[in-house]
C-alpha cells in the first residue's frame, strides 16, 4: 500500500476545489449546472483526483468509519460521471449518448476502484445502495447522473463530518424545486420525480425513519407546499401520487444556460 493511499484527503479537498469552479447553482440555490468545458480545461485537476480515488485500497477502505467509505463512493460516482461526460464532450447531449446498443453507460466498467474495474452502477447499486452496506435513502439526492431532471451536484464535495447535513439540504433544495416537484392542493395531486418511482422501495424500508413514500413527502411538506393548507394536505396524506418525465439533457451550463 502506497503512502498516497494512506494519506487519502477525507475532506476531498481537490474535488471540492473544482466543483466550486465549475459549478454553477441557480439563482434560488434549488439546482445547478456543470461548466463541462472548464471541468474540460481542468482536466488534469480531475484525473489527479480520480487517480487518488482510484489508489485506495479495498483494505483501507474497509478500515475506515461507515461515513467516511459512504462519501468516498458519493464523491467517487460523481467524479467519475463527469469523466464519463468528458471523454465525449462537447459531441454529447445526454449521458444516455455515452452508452451502446447493447451496454447502458452505466454498465461500462472504466473505473479503477478498490482493487477492481468497475461501472457507475457498480458504485451505486453494488456497494452503496448493497442491503446492510449503508441503507441510506437520501443518497438518491447525492449521487448525480449529469443530467437536467437529477437533483444538483452541490459546489462542494461530500464529507464524512457533515454527511448527514448534506443530505437533508440536498433532499430540501430538491423537493423544493417546482420543476421537479411540485404540488397542486387544489386537485390534491403530488407530482414527483421520476426517481421516487424508480428507487421508492429504498424509502419503504425504514432505514432513516423512512418506511413510506408518504412518510418521506410529509416530513419535507414545508419544501413541497406554499401555503398551511396545502402542507395540512400533504401531512394527512390526502393527496395523490403522480412521477413526472425525466428530462435526461445534459446539465451543462453551455448548452442548457445558467439554471
Amino acid at each position: 500500500m502506497g503512502s498516497w493511499a494512506l494519506a487519502y484527503d477525507h475532506t476531498h479537498g481537490d474535488w471540492s476545489t473544482l466543483l466550486a469552479q465549475h459549478v454553477r447553482l441557480a439563482a434560488d440555490g434549488k439546482a445547478s449546472r456543470v461548466d463541462y468545458a472548464g471541468m474540460a480545461a481542468d482536466r488534469a485537476a480531475l484525473n489527479r483526483y480520480l487517480a487518488s480515488l482510484s489508489a485506495v485500497s479495498a483494505q483501507e477502505y474497509a478500515g475506515w468509519p461507515k461515513p467516511q467509505r459512504l462519501a468516498f463512493l458519493i464523491n467517487a460516482y460523481n467524479a467519475f460521471t463527469i469523466d464519463l461526460v468528458l471523454s465525449r464532450y462537447p459531441d454529447v447531449k445526454s449521458i444516455k449518448d455515452l452508452g451502446s446498443t447493447f451496454r447502458s453507460p452505466w454498465k461500462r466498467k472504466f473505473i479503477l476502484l478498490l482493487g477492481q474495474e468497475r461501472s457507475l452502477d457498480d458504485i451505486e447499486h453494488g456497494l452503496i445502495r448493497a442491503p446492510g452496506a449503508f441503507d441510506e435513502p437520501r443518497i438518491h439526492v447525492a449521487v448525480v447522473c449529469a443530467s437536467i431532471g437529477c437533483p444538483m451536484l452541490p459546489k462542494e464535495a461530500f464529507t464524512a463530518d457533515q454527511l448527514d447535513s448534506q443530505f437533508e439540504n440536498a433532499m430540501r433544495r430538491f423537493l423544493s424545486d417546482a420543476t421537479r416537484n411540485r404540488f397542486d392542493a387544489a386537485a390534491k395531486r403530488l407530482s414527483v420525480s421520476r426517481i421516487f418511482d424508480w428507487y421508492g422501495k429504498d424509502f419503504e424500508q425504514g432505514h432513516q425513519g423512512f418506511d413510506s413514500l408518504r412518510t418521506t413527502f410529509r416530513r419535507y411538506a414545508e419544501q413541497l407546499a406554499s401555503t398551511p393548507e396545502a402542507r395540512a394536505l400533504l401531512v394527512a396524506g390526502d393527496y395523490r401520487i403522480e412521477f413526472l418525465d425525466y428530462d435526461w439533457r445534459l446539465n451543462d451550463v453551455a448548452r442548457n444556460g445558467k439554471p
